[in-house]
């Protein structure tokens, strides 16, 4: 059992239309398919001849040609060996391909396992091993291609995919995803962002495949709508704006720094961005100057800042268009079918662990059940987020358990920190970590990325972050980087890897 604190919300801005409590006391969509490849079927039945898929420089494919392929690669499996439910490992680049292989692992039964290709070769190898992957798809070598071959009876809580953290400590887990889940997300997604049923989706992926975010938010969620999903294969900021424009983009997704580097290009003006109709965002809260860039070059633009995890299948929470400019340093209110409470609140900031139930939450991780029981507890997921949330339902993460910085028995919480600091005109990016001291146990200090031309002084920064933030919260080293913070394939920090290339130097006065 856990501790937790209820909380009432006291706004409801999303459809909460054919959502029931089901016996399990887990809220749940009553209007989805049955599985990914039932939904898939009732889209190609619909439009065949839709533009389903574009990879810039790349192929085309409409609905009907993205069914027939994926068929032919599960036909191709079985003669390789697969069954329903064996696990086969997908180890591609982004790409047209990526969405062949992972339907026709659907089609044959099995069980998809995205692999991180930024992974190293020992992590690849891991993955494959602990999920019993059967096959890998490779980048060099041919789609499987055999008689077209269609299994499309899984229930809902049927397996369907494993997806594997980023493994920023310890291995990677992987996350048990039932086609449910996927489908809850896609649901979740339209209702949150407020999607017009009557627009045709045009949703340009520039982030990895392999990620939820992409995968699931993206190239399930066009498809979940019978829109056309565009790949960018690799991201260069310059190519990423002309695909915007080139394909009629009007859905884009990325983290906020990409939408600054964007938009800060020399030849920015040059591009006519004003056709996209959603802008959504995750990893990081967008810094006010940024939204209102954003407004500018983007006027019909919904925007969004969508949080989740690989556990929730993607989104959990959501910050809609109509109040992204006034809460801009929150993630929104809970998805639909999901539920947020706090545990071991601690009563002088109001912040605490979240915990999430809902019906995108994974049943747990493949081969690990002590960390499973560890992060699964009654139906809630153990996020490891610290966050609070008020009266109205608002949700702000404060920090990760890991991250928080404990200053001589007073909690710092980094994301506070580091919102503070991201006002400055000079700092592009920062992140704030905990340095080592042997009095105080840590100290506050901060990474940070100037801007596009500025040389900030790291004193003056202390001294202006003194008039925005507690004294006892305000960086006591600072460390200046030329090159962006590292990050995962989901946008978050990679504060381990951080803490490695960082050196402090002397403490500030």
């Amino acid at each position: 059992m856990i501790t937790k604190e209820g909380h009432q919300a006291g706004l409801t801005p999303f459809d909460m239309s054919d959502v029931v409590r089901s016996d399990d006391g887990v809220l749940r969509y009553t209007n989805l398919p049955r599985s990914l490849v039932a939904m898939f079927d009732s889209i190609v039945r619909a439009r065949p001849d839709g533009e389903a898929l574009v990879e810039f420089g790349g192929g085309r494919a409409t609905f009907a040609e993205w069914w027939d392929r994926s068929a032919r690669v599960a036909g191709g499996l079985r003669d390789l060996g697969i069954e329903p439910g064996d696990r086969v490992a997908i180890h591609l680049g982004n790409g047209n391909d990526w969405a062949y292989a992972f339907y026709g692992v659907l089609m044959a039964g099995a069980v998809a396992v995205p692999v991180n290709t930024r992974f190293s070769e020992s992590e690849v190898e891991y993955v494959v091993t602990d999920s019993g992957a059967k096959y890998v798809f490779e980048d060099d070598t041919p789609l499987p291609d055999g008689d077209p071959l269609v299994i499309g009876d899984a229930a809902p809580d049927t397996l369907a995919g494993i997806f594997y953290t980023s493994g920023t400590t310890g291995f990677p887990k992987g996350a048990m995803t039932t086609h449910e889940n996927f489908l809850a997300n896609c649901e979740t997604c339209k209702r949150v962002i407020g999607m017009d049923e009557n627009v045709r989706l045009r949703n340009l992926i520039s982030v990895p495949m392999f990620h939820v975010t992409g995968c699931n938010s993206q190239l399930l969620l066009t498809l979940y709508f019978g829109g056309t999903t565009v790949i960018m294969p690799t991201f260069d900021v310059q190519s990423f704006l002309r695909v915007i424009v080139d394909e009629d983009v009007n859905v884009v997704t990325s983290v906020p720094a990409i939408f600054w580097l964007a938009m800060n290009q020399p030849n920015f003006d040059e591009f006519d961005v004003s056709k996209v109709l959603y802008v959504t965002y995750g990893g990081a809260p967008m810094a006010p100057e940024i939204i209102a860039k954003l407004r500018e070059n983007m006027p019909h633009a919904r925007l969004g800042n969508g949080f989740g995890l690989t556990e929730t299948s993607s989104v959990s929470t959501f910050l809609p268009d109509e109040y992204a400019d006034e809460r801009p340093e929150t993630v929104g209110f809970a998805a639909p079918v999901i539920e947020l409470e706090l545990s071991d609140v601690d009563e002088a900031s109001g912040v605490g662990e979240l915990l999430i139930r809902g019906q995108n939450v994974v049943s747990g991780y493949w081969n690990k059940p002590e960390q499973t029981a560890e992060t699964f507890v009654d139906n809630w997921l153990r996020t490891g987020d610290l966050a609070r949330i008020d009266d109205d339902g608002f949700v702000e993460i404060v920090d990760r358990m890991k991250d928080m910085v404990n200053r001589g028995g007073e909690n710092v919480y980094s994301v506070e920190v580091e919102n503070a600091l991201a006002k400055h005109p000079d700092i592009f990016e920062v992140a704030v970590l905990g340095v080592p001291d042997t009095m105080m146990g840590e100290k506050v200090g901060a990474v940070i990325v100037p801007a596009e031309g500025a040389s900030p002084d790291p004193a003056a920064l202390r001294a202006w972050a003194r008039e925005q933030i507690a004294d006892f919260k305000v960086p006591q080293y600072i460390a200046l980087r030329p090159e962006p913070l590292p990050r995962n394939p989901g946008g978050k920090v990679l504060k381990a890897a951080l803490r490695d290339e960082t050196e402090w130097g002397e403490q500030l006065r």
